[in-house]
């Protein structure tokens, strides 16, 4: 007999639902209260509401040679190099682009090429993990070397909020090292490791942005490089190096990466390809190639660790976006330092004439008279300006509103309190007109803003 009796959908139960009462900010992680968590919300949200603001504010690239028809070319070379350099099969390519994949990666061979033939780092591509953006690779790394309350990581202040924002997510103890003139200083580190040892801590890794560095736009000569990695070494420390402004030397020649002068396994090399290639790729890595041993004897590397942390986190890095960065590295035949001559140019001319325009609005008298002054980096994309006045985000949002010129404060970068008198400035999004009218800008903001606080005393 046929079965005529109708199918239907069950109907919906309906019930007098109450809702569930708000969520107690104080019931849910620490972290959501601290102020560095909410610094780059603030600072999307401000430059949202002034667009037509000249902004010194974000750490971007310039998009002045973006090409939305560069990604399908790129993407077409990766597959040419697949299909024709490797003997693929079709199947087999669209797989690897379609479907999920290796966790640790899929262009770790091409990323370590590039990173011998720019960096001299010459490392295993099995040491290599691609990560989604550098932010991650910063999660697998802390995540996997601080095991207890006790360990520490040492920072720089004032220090990049990303790391920083990192480790507060992850209940991870920080301990702030004052910068010098020329970046970390080495024997503060040294004193910094003792001092959290004397206190029952264990000083587990240091941070630092040896090149250019965010906030600052400090670098460490070659001699302090060298000191930092005798210091890792005699107080049993790795170093976290984070180096996304290497290649953008305005003045002299580029230093060695800390990695290429390591030869202790001390370093793991923190890398992105947001500022020399494109951010919207979203992809970065992490060089870990220190030896870990297990149960029963069994070694592996670190980076096979991370994988491990990444499985359960990412799962893995878009392989289109990997598909993407491995085009372009193949058209460049893994030179991305070469391939960026244009825009290490651009950046360094940029900087150039930031630095003249504050010279020109602020004379050596002038600054005297005022109290203003700013450091001069060789390069990367950002500069420090200090004021005597409060340079918070409530005088950020009076500069946006009445001179349209937008910066960065620089108390968001200090973990142990400080920069209330300091701001940041990047010049890499703009191009030299703008920078010479955000100037003209700035100083209309800070003169006034000056006055009113002498007014104030």
């Amino acid at each position: 007999m046929t079965d005529t009796t109708a199918t239907t959908a069950a109907a919906p139960v309906t019930t007098d639902a109450v809702a569930a009462p708000a969520l107690a900010l104080q019931d849910l992680h620490a972290s959501l209260t601290d102020p560095v968590l909410d610094a780059m919300n603030f600072l999307n949200e401000v430059v949202a509401r002034f667009p037509d603001a000249l902004s010194f504010a974000p750490g971007r690239p310039a998009e002045g040679t973006f090409e939305t028809d560069d990604l399908a070319r790129h993407l077409r070379s990766y597959t040419d190099h697949l299909e024709h350099t490797l003997g693929w099969p079709k199947d087999r390519v669209r797989t690897h682009l379609f479907q999920y994949g290796r966790t640790n990666g899929l262009i770790h061979e091409l990323i370590a090429r590039t990173l011998a033939n720019d960096e001299h780092i010459h490392v295993a591509p099995e040491a290599i993990v691609v990560t989604t953006g550098c932010q991650e690779a910063m999660l697998l790394t802390l995540r996997a070397l601080f095991a207890g309350p006790e360990d520490t990581l040492l920072v720089s202040s004032p220090c990049y909020v990303g790391v920083t924002g990192a480790a507060r997510l992850l209940d991870i103890r920080t301990h702030p090292v004052p910068e010098g003139a020329d970046g970390p200083d080495p024997d503060a580190f040294r004193d910094a490791a003792r001092k959290v040892r004397a206190a029952g801590g264990r000083p587990r890794a240091l941070y630092v942005v040896p090149d250019f560095a965010n906030p600052s736009g400090t670098s460490m000569t070659v001699a302090a490089r060298e000191r930092l990695l005798r210091v890792a070494a005699e107080e049993d420390l790795l170093i976290l190096e984070d180096d996304p402004y290497g290649f953008f030397v305005r003045a002299g020649s580029a230093r060695p990466t800390l990695k290429s002068m390591d030869r202790a396994r001390r370093v793991l090399h923190l890398g992105s390809f947001a500022k020399t290639a494109l951010p919207g790729a979203r992809v970065g890595y992490v060089v870990a190639d220190q030896e870990v041993i297990g149960p029963g004897g069994r070694r592996s590397l670190l980076a096979d660790e991370l994988s491990k942390i990444k499985s359960m986190t990412t799962v893995n890095t878009s392989a289109v976006g990997q598909a993407v960065i491995g085009g372009l590295l193949i058209e460049c035949g893994c030179r991305l330092r070469e391939a960026n001559a244009e825009a290490i140019a651009s950046y360094g001319a940029n900087l150039a004439t930031l630095l003249g325009e504050l010279e020109r609005h602020f004379p050596e008298e002038r600054r005297r008279e005022l109290g203003v002054r700013w450091n001069e980096p060789a390069g990367g994309f950002f500069l420090v300006v200090d004021v005597p006045f409060v340079a918070d985000t409530k005088a950020l949002e009076h500069s946006a509103r009445a001179f349209g010129v937008l910066w960065t404060p620089m108390s968001d970068f200090y973990a142990d309190g400080g920069g209330d008198h300091r701001l940041r400035l990047s010049c890499s999004s703009l191009t030299p007109e703008e920078i010479v009218e955000g100037t003209r800008r700035l100083a209309l903001f800070i003169e006034s803003a000056a006055r009113e606080a002498a007014g104030r005393d």
